[in-house]
């Protein structure tokens, strides 16, 4: 399974959106709140077992991009 796969499946299991997220938006340009984006941060660094800096979780896109890099 691909990264944005894994990050699709987590999104859908542990964040409410009721749709498809959008990979080039913010979170919070999804109606994510502040307390559910740093649980999800927590549930993707443990599921991929890699510590995300802040400017990495812009985007579901660049979170996929810098998690791909680290498994490098």
């Amino acid at each position: 399974m691909s990264c944005e796969a894994r990050l699709g499946a987590l999104v859908a299991e542990h964040l409410d959106l009721g749709r498809e997220p959008q990979w080039d938006g913010g979170l919070a340009d999804s109606g994510v709140s502040s307390l559910d984006a740093v649980a999800f941060k927590k549930v993707v660094e443990q599921e991929f077992g890699v510590t995300v800096p802040p400017e990495c979780f812009d985007t579901l896109r660049k979170l996929a991009a810098y998690i791909d890099s680290q498994a490098a």
